[in-house]
């Protein structure tokens, strides 16, 4: 078998649907796996759970052969970061660490091939992509929250320290407070303990759960979904361009050198 043929072989088997629900109900098996390892078994169990462990690692190991194989441009496969972590992922799997002093490094490695079935599946690799993509503007989000609790968690040591000092005695304990008032956990009692002393003070709890929880909340979904839209977009035109569909922006390049022959006449 020459090397073409075994490179059509492999992008025939990478493309197959079978194959790649095969290997993620391995990677579910991993995962399973690794809880499984957390309770106390039997010694005959935990052999066999060494040996699909083995199983599982040569199933990885086949897989990413497979899609190294497939790729026309071999030096091109190491510069996506997924067949970086993926390969990385496979190989440490292979070294026999169980048994020495690295036994929670190998442990750590294999939780982490879980994450395999994000490197696997395209809706979950553009969904992490979009996420990474959106942190600088969400950035600056996290930037407006922490004034917005520095000036809350400042204005509530002026005013309840007396009331309660093990809650707004200073300004850190008051910002820890004031992130439990946004999660809703037990806030409630806080406010009461204030509203005995100040009957006011309701305004300066649902004030700050609604420039926080409600206005943080859409501001952090209306970024991600922008950014998901765009992160579909493009993989919507790169897959127009592998099909030889004519997308937006070639259109729009044709129609300004159309306009440019007809200036030029």
């Amino acid at each position: 078998m020459n090397v073409n043929t075994l490179q059509s072989y492999s992008q025939q088997l990478k493309a197959n649907k079978a194959f790649e629900l095969f290997v993620i109900a391995i990677i579910i098996l991993s995962a399973l796996l690794i809880g499984a390892k957390t309770y106390h078994l039997p010694d005959y169990l935990i052999g066999g759970l060494k040996i699909m462990d083995w199983f599982i690692t040569f199933i990885f190991l086949f897989e990413i052969t497979v899609r190294f194989i497939a790729e026309e441009d071999k030096k091109m496969f190491f510069t996506k970061g997924w067949n970086i972590f993926d390969t990385f992922i496979v190989v440490v799997s292979l070294i026999p660490i169980e048994d020495s002093e690295l036994a929670l490094v190998g442990r750590l490695i294999r939780i982490f091939r879980v994450m395999r079935m994000i490197s696997f599946v395209p809706e979950l690799r553009l969904l992490l992509n979009s996420l990474l993509r959106a942190l600088p503007q969400l950035g600056y989000v996290v930037l407006l929250m922490f004034i917005i609790f520095y000036i809350y968690a400042a204005i509530g040591t002026s005013f309840f320290s007396q009331i309660n000092p093990t809650l707004w005695g200073d300004i850190s304990i008051a910002m820890l407070t004031l992130f439990r008032v946004m999660t809703f956990e037990d806030w409630t009692d806080v406010m009461y303990e204030v509203m005995d002393v100040y009957s006011l003070g309701w305004i300066y709890f649902l004030s700050f759960i609604f420039l926080t929880t409600f206005a943080f909340l859409n501001m952090v979904i209306g970024i991600v979904v922008n950014v998901l839209e765009d992160e579909h977009a493009k993989e919507r035109a790169e897959q127009d361009k592998e099909e030889g569909k004519l997308t937006i922006e070639d259109l729009s390049q044709q129609i300004d050198e159309l306009k440019q022959l007809i200036a030029n006449k």
